[in-house]
């Protein structure tokens, strides 16, 4: 890191040593150096997948099939990468009770894995790692319909009848009230709020910067690309997050 950048760094571990809450939100750039593509950055995912809308997925098969040719595929890559050092470095944090409420865009699980708290972790967009029946709800672990999947079931289904669904917040699909209450609650009454890894562009999440902010909370934002609340952060950095986070943590768990 540059010597303005480590004075950051310096900056923000001050803040998070003096607040007695601090909420972050991460988002794809998290998990990059996991070997997971960003979804909007050139060369992203979005970039060769046209997404399926919740309500085509319900009315038709094809829009299914496509649906898991897309999902089924990306699992793979999912389920063989590895928490980074940012994902441990705020999973000690939380194991610490020096990080109040983790709220994630990212479906990749990688939070879980690196043993983040569950009860310190909110997964807004749902998670990959589990499937939903359409038919009944019932919510099952991802392996049984992606072995079915693989073996050349081009829509795995419950035993009911109904289509599986990996268990992720589809395009058309709301979000889970109780989730996006808890996230925007923790946002409006934290200390120190981190966006790490996100644009900031995805609403209703995206709220939880000006609802921070409003409230009288430090802002920090970490991540490469630009956002719409970067002249109102007060720590704001694009240096890789895999290195910056570690370094806060060590200097927030030394004091």
């Amino acid at each position: 890191m540059s010597g303005s950048d480590a004075e950051s760094v310096e900056t923000l571990a001050g803040f998070w040593r003096e607040a007695e809450s601090t909420v972050v939100l991460t988002g794809a750039g998290i998990s990059t150096a996991s070997g997971i593509p960003d979804f909007r950055s050139p060369g992203g995912r979005w970039s060769s997948y046209q997404p399926v809308p919740i309500q085509d997925f319900l009315a038709s098969e094809a829009a299914r099939e496509e649906y898991w040719r897309y999902k089924g595929e990306t699992w793979k890559l999912i389920s063989a990468a590895r928490p980074n050092a940012a994902h441990r470095a705020l999973a000690d944090l939380a194991r610490a009770a020096r990080l109040e409420l983790l709220v994630t865009q990212n479906v990749d699980g990688l939070h879980e894995r690196s043993g983040h708290p569950r009860d310190r972790l909110v997964n807004i967009h749902g998670t990959d790692s589990e499937v939903v029946c359409m038919g009944c709800r019932r919510r099952e672990p991802r392996e049984g319909a992606q072995v079915e999947w693989e073996a050349g079931t081009p829509v795995p289904r419950c035993a009911c009848g109904g289509p599986w669904k990996p268990a992720t917040i589809s395009f058309g699909q709301g979000l889970v009230p109780e989730d996006l209450e808890r996230a925007m609650r923790a946002a409006s009454t934290c200390e120190l709020f981190v966006a790490v890894g996100t644009s900031l562009v995805v609403g209703p999440v995206n709220q939880m910067f000006p609802a921070a902010r409003s409230a009288g909370a430090r802002t920090a934002i970490l991540t490469a690309s630009e956002t719409p609340f970067d002249a109102h952060a007060d720590v704001r950095l694009d240096s890789a997050v895999e290195r910056v986070l570690p370094a806060v943590r060590d200097r927030v768990l030394s004091r």
